[in-house]
């Protein structure tokens, strides 16, 4: 799973050509600013979390970090990240790569977070841990197959 997965995802779409692969890691928040020559809070970070023993991912803007009072309120229960098994089992993707696309489980649910709406374009990853695409906040809805906005990210303001 990965990267040729995303692509093959995209290609219903016609977008595959849009993946930027990227000659660096970009692993990280910082390392996908730098690839990208974006600020670090456009990269669109995925979060895999398991709750109730079910995948859960949230994308956040870079800048963002996970309230744990408020994923509590909206969730019912501590945030555990997924450790890189479970990335496996669910996601599809590894560590670094981790994108709400062609996930390896059909169960797993995708959430935005409002840190992200600010933006015009953002850039998730695509599966692997030099790619990465710009999508406008509509196309991240729409590819993402989101299940709703939510709110359980820090003040990033």
């Amino acid at each position: 799973m990965g990267l040729n997965e995303v692509k093959n995802y995209f290609k219903e779409f016609g977008i595959e050509d849009k993946i930027i692969i990227n000659p660096h890691s970009s692993a990280t928040v910082e390392l996908a600013a730098q690839a990208l020559g974006v600020e670090g809070k456009r990269i669109a970070k995925t979060l895999a979390f398991t709750n109730y023993d079910k995948p859960l991912l949230i994308v956040v803007a870079g800048d963002a970090k996970i309230d744990n009072r408020k994923y509590k309120d909206k969730f019912i229960k501590k945030a555990k990240m997924m450790n890189g098994e479970e990335l496996a089992l669910y996601t599809g993707h590894e560590p670094g790569g981790v994108c709400p696309f062609a996930l390896k489980d059909s169960e797993c649910k995708v959430y935005l977070d409002e840190s992200l709406k600010r933006f015009e374009t953002v850039f998730p990853a695509c599966g692997s841990l030099d790619s990465a695409i710009e999508l406008t906040i509509p196309e991240l809805e729409k590819y993402s197959n989101y299940i709703e906005w939510i709110d359980v990210t820090k003040d990033w303001k």
